[in-house]
């Protein structure tokens, strides 16, 4: 057996320049998925160049199941504290809620810095500091591969201020475990959808591919169930348009649904709870998180064909 030898390729023979061939390629949508599920995010709307004061930021994005904006910052080259500055102020100016700083080589003191602004700054901000290489195998073509130097701690980011004493309670701890053996589940199937990073939250949203509905899983254990619904962030007509093909949805689907209008709040959600949920008992977990995945998938399949 022949076994080629990895050799690493000069990310500077790659893309001579930042801003017109760096950032244009990652703008592509296959590259920008490629980055968006290494930080658990699933990226659309991605704009470039724009304008911070006298400053341009690379690129600009946003999640698609939350809508917070994401701002990326490409540097090939070591990293320095003038691009440091910058996407402090480019957060700051554009009221970014995930900061993305892709270098050549990280310093030392850059992690630390990015490592003391995930830990000291509010839930809602996180910083990623990502390494770019490439790689070859002989005469092959080089691929580039994304590596996390420095990212948000979950666990500071969602424990610090509870309490006052750092620690989680009993539903928040069980919370991010159930989230955390969920994700793994995912990931052992394939991984049929980006996953997200495991929180105390007590729901994980899953893009459709449209920025005017996700899918959300909700724990509710004092329901003793998790939900899988499709929410509708403010949008009255499409749910009209779903209800009046409910008959055929659900016959897709192969189960009823809960359909919620909620004619006093601007979302809308349609609905589908599965029992079983125990938060004191961990024996049925495997069992719930693939019944609650199966449903994700048929969610996706059948609502993404009248979205």
């Amino acid at each position: 057996m022949n076994i080629g030898k990895l050799t690493e390729v000069d990310i500077r023979d790659l893309w001579k320049h930042e801003q017109y061939d760096f950032s244009n390629w990652l703008g592509k949508e296959e590259n920008i998925e490629m980055l968006g599920s290494l930080i658990g995010l699933t990226l659309t709307d991605v704009d470039k160049e724009v304008y911070v004061g006298s400053y341009r930021c690379d690129l600009v994005a946003k999640d698609e199941t939350t809508g917070i904006k994401v701002i990326i910052e490409n540097q090939l080259e070591t990293s320095n504290h003038d691009h440091l500055g910058k996407i402090i102020t480019y957060a700051s100016g554009l009221d970014a809620k995930v900061v993305v700083w892709i270098v050549k080589e990280a310093r030392e003191e850059h992690r630390s810095a990015i490592e003391w602004l995930n830990n000291n700054t509010n839930k809602e901000l996180n910083f990623f500091l990502i390494e770019l290489h490439a790689y070859k195998i002989g005469d092959s073509l080089a691929a580039p591969k994304f590596e996390i130097v420095e990212k948000p701690n979950g666990f500071i980011k969602n424990s610090k201020n509870i309490g006052g004493c750092g620690e989680m309670n009993k539903s928040e701890s069980e919370r991010i475990e159930f989230w955390t053996m969920f994700n793994e589940t995912v990931i052992e199937r394939g991984k049929p959808f980006n996953i997200r990073k495991a929180t105390t939250d007590h729901w994980y949203d899953v893009a459709i591919g449209t920025s005017e509905a996700h899918i959300c899983i909700t724990l509710v254990n004092k329901e003793s169930s998790i939900v899988v619904e499709l929410y509708i962030n403010d949008n009255k007509a499409l749910f009209d348009k779903l209800y009046a093909n409910k008959d055929k949805i659900e016959e897709s689907l192969g189960f009823n649904l809960d359909w919620q209008r909620l004619n006093e709040k601007k979302a809308s959600r349609i609905k589908y709870a599965i029992p079983g949920l125990n938060f004191d008992n961990h024996s049925n977990y495997a069992e719930l998180m693939n019944a609650a995945i199966d449903k994700i998938l048929a969610f996706r399949e059948v609502f993404k064909s009248y979205i």
